[in-house]
């Protein structure tokens, strides 16, 4: 036996089993050159992936006071507890990233530490103001608030749930019994926090999953997408499975096919979109310089994790994508009120949505929208709505056509009458 067989025998005797599987990663070099700002923190980090950089290290002290005043206000002199509890979990925690973390074990509890707290200590306040202290610049300046607000939505910025539902429930104020249970719970005040995002619908502390919430991000998924779910599964499936479906054609070709675009009015779900007798009926979306940080997170997540089919974020951008085209699709449904544009430029929506799918997979056998594609398609293929949407187009498309259309019509008609006249008279 070679001491290549030997060599190679050994490490494959040597690999252990993978018992856990994580789900906090770092996104892979494709999708960050995409938008690069949209994965990385500006202010807050939050897990180990970008615990030392220098350029966030000024909230590290405003971490360690929100421990002091938390610690204060339950008349507590030590944090031993807290460390004691949270190093019982250090080793399933450290487990839940899939790339290295680069810290000590002390570290590592550390950061869960005053990142957990922080965490819930920062939505606490953000509901009740009388845990606030007067100089908390979070909450003088709107602006901090804000971009702590888009660090926490980050993929790569984000620490298992169970370490926050066990500090939630360690640092429960014992002497305030008749709070009411939806505000006693780290799911409500999470949500809460996050309060303008479209679709975080406030279940029942009883309704969530304590056990499938991955992280704070996870949460606002699940959250934003559990509506839409409930709603497919009642409909029946979305997916029209095993069958073939095509990609569907941008908004000025679909107008030209005959199709009407119509802003929902009544929708249980952002994702809803339908199309019945012909018409296309979308929730309005308001874009804003959140959105794409929001939508690139979310899909990076579903990429990521397994368990999570369909892709709902990611079906829904792809087929906003399909839409737009170019610019002048995105003033097409700007002009339907389904797409409220607060950039303030159409370019810039038609830029981000045709750049949000790159290098992300869609699930051709998943795909919530292909039902919706395949009917888009049959409709634009017959040829009565081809031939109908070709005379709009080319005879009603100005207020001038219709006018000279119309004065043909009546020469038209004027010259058979005097044919006929002509006719009767010999």
């Amino acid at each position: 036996m070679s001491q290549l067989t030997v060599c190679i025998d050994r490490e494959l005797a040597s690999l252990s089993a993978i018992p856990f599987q994580p789900y906090i990663f770092r996104v892979d070099d494709q999708l960050r050159r995409e938008n690069k700002k949209t994965y990385e923190p500006e202010m807050l980090a939050i897990g180990p992936y970008h615990h030392n950089k220098a350029s966030l290290q000024m909230m590290e002290e405003h971490k360690l006071r929100y421990l002091q005043l938390m610690l204060k206000r339950r008349n507590e002199s030590s944090v031993g507890r807290y460390v004691t509890a949270l190093e019982e979990l250090e080793e399933k925690a450290e487990k839940c990233y899939a790339h290295s973390t680069e810290l000590k074990k002390d570290e590592f509890v550390r950061m869960m530490l005053l990142d957990g707290c922080f965490m819930i200590e920062l939505f606490r306040k953000f509901l009740n103001e009388e845990l606030r202290d007067t100089n908390d610049p979070i909450f003088q300046l709107t602006r901090i608030r804000c971009i702590l607000h888009r660090d926490l939505l980050l993929f790569e910025n984000q620490l298992p749930f169970f370490v926050l539902l066990r500090l939630f429930d360690m640092t429960k104020d014992p002497n305030q019994q008749d709070i009411p249970s939806r505000i006693d719970n780290i799911f409500y005040l999470a949500l809460n926090f996050f309060e303008s995002l479209p679709d975080l619908i406030y279940l029942q502390p009883s309704g969530f999953p304590t056990n499938n919430v991955k992280h704070l991000l996870g949460l606002v998924h699940d959250t934003w997408c559990s509506s839409f779910a409930v709603m497919v599964s009642s409909r029946g499936k979305y997916a029209d499975q095993g069958r073939r479906w095509e990609f569907i054609k941008c908004t000025t070709e679909l107008l030209e096919a005959g199709i009407k675009f119509e802003k929902a009015t009544e929708y249980s779900s952002l994702l809803d979109i339908k199309f019945e007798n012909g018409v296309l009926k979308i929730p309005p979306l308001v874009i804003s310089d959140e959105t794409e940080l929001l939508l690139r997170n979310l899909i990076a997540y579903e990429q990521y994790n397994r368990g999570i089919e369909p892709f709902y974020l990611t079906d829904y951008a792809t087929f906003i994508d399909c839409l737009i085209n170019t610019p002048k699709d995105a003033e097409k449904l700007r002009h339907y009120g389904i797409i409220d544009n607060w950039l303030g430029d159409d370019e810039a929506v038609s830029t981000m949505f045709n750049k949000l799918g790159n290098y992300v997979i869609v699930d051709s056998i998943t795909f919530c929208y292909s039902k919706v594609f395949k009917k888009i398609n049959e409709h634009c293929e017959r040829r009565r709505h081809i031939w109908m949407a070709n005379l709009r187009h080319n005879y009603f498309n100005s207020p001038w056509s219709i006018i000279s259309l119309s004065g043909a019509i009546l020469l038209l008609l004027l010259t058979m009458v005097q044919t006929i006249c002509s006719i009767l008279q010999f």
